[in-house]
């Protein structure tokens, strides 16, 4: 299996290194793995759905609800 690294991700991806961190952490990259301190993605991985809030609508949660 071939891997790529987070800076051709980001590249192939059009999304910053950094995001590409947090997805890797999130586990929302299938195949992803830490070696040391470095992740290898998949080279046949797709780019995980945005799943932030883009509408502006936060949910607030709290114990009163």
């Amino acid at each position: 299996m071939e891997y790529m690294s987070i800076s051709q991700a980001a590249e192939k991806w059009g999304i910053s290194s950094r995001r590409i961190q947090v997805l890797c952490k999130q586990e929302r990259i299938p195949g992803a793995s830490r070696m040391g301190y470095v992740w290898a993605i998949p080279a046949d991985a797709e780019k995980p759905r945005d799943a932030r809030v883009k509408s502006g609508k936060y949910v607030r949660l709290t114990g009163k609800n």
